[in-house]
């Protein structure tokens, strides 16, 4: 597979190790960059080395989304035959609209200098949502529509490219580290066997290396480590306000910055136990982490930047140091449970976080090898597998399925065309967290019947046992992203492509014949996006399966008490996804499900953003499917909370803020008459809503997330 990539960044030698990872996988990667840049203050010329394909090319403009690139060497290097075109720059830059611009008129010109437009790959860091002015607006809704794939180093940069259009995959892929360079110090006794030795233990004070001498130091010395950008966003300061109460805590600063002085002025009362070393790479940068006893990494959240990565703790953990780390950006994925999170902006907790690492028994021996742990994710040669498969899925859409019912003869109703494969049976997607015996007994009728996909949310191995002896394709996501990641990870590694897509919850149970059924009544018309079965509880009442779109009109009617009056038609309703059979050419059009709901509306946010596009949801009347509802979380207060955070997102993501808060109003209206009207439980449930809609659902939403239980615990 031929790829070319072009990166501004890739003048840093150690970052073009992701394509020398890739090479040694057997792809033929060349790269285009620009011939320097300004890396955190310090211009960077490329150097090349001996043989490596890499072409740097003049730019004009120094803002990462403001310059182009001298358009005679792109133009020649996409005459040339790709497989992918990597565009390692953000969605809105105007580098990525010139590159695209290039591609297409290489692929509409008349003549010999005509060129296939391979597919192509966007990437994103930019975890807060921005609305860009024009044109920067219309370059990445434009880019983001056409991508075969977008690469993100983080959650929240995943969700926010997904809500503004993309419709490839969207896969999060750390930023990488290089474990031959950034690895703990060696013991001080080799053995002569050649195996590698253990580090041994880190005591504060006594051991050293770097910026410290040996013997420097008196025993019971912390030494606190901080690398990175000397700036306001980087909570240094903070940092500097959490050690200077205490004297074990001793402070190394690499780095520099617009606030170096400031913080030079700051921290002169500290006397040395605070250094400024100025900024460190290479060997300098590994020797100046094995020093420490603990690195922080205080970021702190700001209206026009939040982390979005976190490099230097991965850095460290590899050189077995641990870690407290704001709870801030993507520092909370980076870091997890291989380091301490701390409030971003509180001194107290930081200082207190870092003295549980000197004191707490056991715990920095727990945190490095946590640590290390979670730095092997993120290693070149496992960052370059995820990169290959990205591709491997841009090159896979980009050609039409084999074996599959083409979309036109879906387009019109009837069967596949004379000659042609008939349509696959539907696959289907199973998102669980936790509750083995659930999803047991939903998988029990389809096996044998159907292409079975387990999507284990919970990373547990009695959730694997179940499903393997099933026959079903186990797929472990290794987080838990919620339920719409769960489903699009499911869809993405699809084992029949282009197949139809039954979504099953763990407490719902249906038969290989109805769903069979379902699939021949979703393509009686060309329009149906989505159907779904009738419902009845474990007691054999009926539940409602069909509902009107939320709204904030439809917040006051029901807050008004006559909801019941709400009518549902076809073409403004959705069917609720417990049991609900997506079709392969509506999810091609309408894309995959937003995977900032973590739980509930998500189906409602897909069929909305279906019904725009003139499709419609209907249930099946005489399909029927056992639904517990319920069943697989034990906290009515947690699912509550879910709930309502989940209409909050779907409200401002399709009505604005205004939209948001006269629903809100609406609720808090209604809920307050209930509080005052209804006795016992009733009044008690309406003063918890109301508590909930003061807070804010979203912000309670976070609050829970944060302090999940593990599945064992919720199953």
């Amino acid at each position: 597979m031929r790829i070319l990539r072009v990166s501004h960044s890739a003048v840093v030698d150690a970052w073009r190790e992701r394509e020398r990872a890739l090479r040694a996988l057997g792809l033929d990667v060349h790269l285009v960059s620009a011939r320097s840049w300004d890396e955190a203050g310090t211009t960077v010329p490329l150097r090349p080395r001996p043989g490596e394909p890499v072409r740097g090319v003049r730019t004009v403009g120094t803002h990462p989304a403001l310059f182009v690139y001298a358009p005679g060497p792109l133009w020649r290097a996409l005459g040339e035959s790709w497989d992918v075109l990597d565009v390692h720059e953000e969605p809105f830059a105007l580098a990525t609209a010139e590159i695209l611009a290039l591609r297409w008129l290489r692929a509409h010109l008349p003549g010999r200098s005509r060129r296939p437009a391979p597919p192509y790959v966007l990437y994103s860091a930019q975890n807060i949502s921005k609305r860009y002015p024009w044109p920067f607006r219309a370059f990445e809704r434009a880019a983001l529509r056409g991508a075969a794939a977008v690469s993100v180093c983080n959650e929240a940069a995943a969700r926010i490219v997904r809500a503004k259009g993309a419709r490839g995959a969207v896969e999060v892929v750390p930023l990488g580290v290089d474990l031959s360079v950034f690895s703990p110090a060696p013991s001080p006794a080799t053995p002569s066997d050649g195996v590698a030795s253990v580090p041994a233990p880190r005591h504060p004070g006594r051991d050293s290396a770097g910026p410290h001498a040996p013997g420097d130091s008196p025993a019971g010395l912390v030494r606190v480590g901080y690398a990175g950008r000397l700036a306001p966003h980087k909570g240094v300061d903070v940092l500097l306000t959490a050690v200077e109460g205490d004297e074990r805590l001793h402070l190394t600063l690499a780095g520099d910055g617009p606030s170096a002085p400031a913080l030079r002025e700051r921290a002169r009362p500290l006397g040395d136990r605070v250094r400024f070393v100025g900024p460190l790479t290479g060997d300098d940068l590994v020797s100046f982490y094995r020093a420490l006893d603990v690195l922080a990494v205080p970021s702190l959240d700001t209206p026009g930047w939040i982390e979005q990565f976190g490099r230097v703790a991965v850095e460290a953990m590899a050189c077995g140091v641990p870690v407290v780390a704001s709870d801030s950006g993507a520092l909370p994925d980076v870091v997890g449970g291989a380091g301490l999170l701390v409030p971003p902006g509180d001194p107290v907790a930081l200082h207190d976080a870092l003295v549980r690492v000197a004191d707490e028994p056991g715990l920095a021996d727990s945190l490095r090898r946590r640590g290390a742990a979670r730095a092997a994710t993120c290693a070149w040669p496992e960052v370059a597998r995820r990169y290959r498969a990205i591709y491997e899925e841009a090159t896979a859409r980009s050609s039409p399925p084999v074996g599959t019912t083409r979309r036109d003869a879906d387009a019109q109703g009837g069967p596949a065309p004379s000659g042609s494969t008939e349509r696959p049976a539907p696959e289907v997607v199973l998102v669980a967290y936790g509750s083995p015996d659930l999803v047991r007994d939903a998988l029990a009728p389809l096996v044998g019947k159907l292409s079975l996909t387990v999507v284990d949310n919970s990373s547990l191995p009695t959730i694997q046992e179940v499903a393997e002896l099933a026959g079903a394709r186990y797929l472990d996501p290794g987080r838990n992203g919620g339920f719409a990641a769960g489903v699009n990870h499911g869809i993405r590694h699809r084992q029949v492509p282009g197949a139809d897509v039954l979504l099953l919850n763990p407490d719902a149970v249906v038969t290989p014949e109805d769903v069979l059924t379902l699939q021949a009544r979703l393509h009686e018309a060309p329009d149906l996006a989505s159907v779904g079965p009738a419902q009845v509880d474990g007691d054999g009442e009926s539940a409602r399966v069909v509902w009107p779109y939320p709204s904030p009109t439809g917040t006051w009617v029901e807050a008004v008490g006559l909801g019941s009056l709400r009518r549902a038609p076809a073409d403004r309703s959705f069917v609720i996804g417990s049991v609900l059979l997506l079709r392969a050419d509506a999810l091609e059009e309408v894309g995959l499900f937003d995977e900032s709901f973590f739980l509930y509306a998500e189906e409602t946010d897909w069929a909305y953003r279906a019904t725009l596009l003139g499709r419609r949801h209907v249930a099946v009347p005489e399909v029927q499917a056992l639904h517990l509802g319920g069943a697989t979380s034990s906290d009515p207060t947690r699912r509550e909370t879910h709930f309502h955070a989940s209409q909050e997102r779907y409200l401002r993501k399709h009505f604005g803020a205004v939209g948001w808060q006269l629903a809100r109003t609406g609720v808090l209206a209604g809920s307050v008459a209930r509080g005052v009207a209804l006795r016992g439980e009733g009044r008690a449930a309406a003063r918890r809503r109301v508590s909930l809609y003061l807070r804010g659902p979203l912000r309670a939403e976070a609050a829970v997330v944060r302090a999940r239980p593990s599945p064992e615990l919720s199953s």
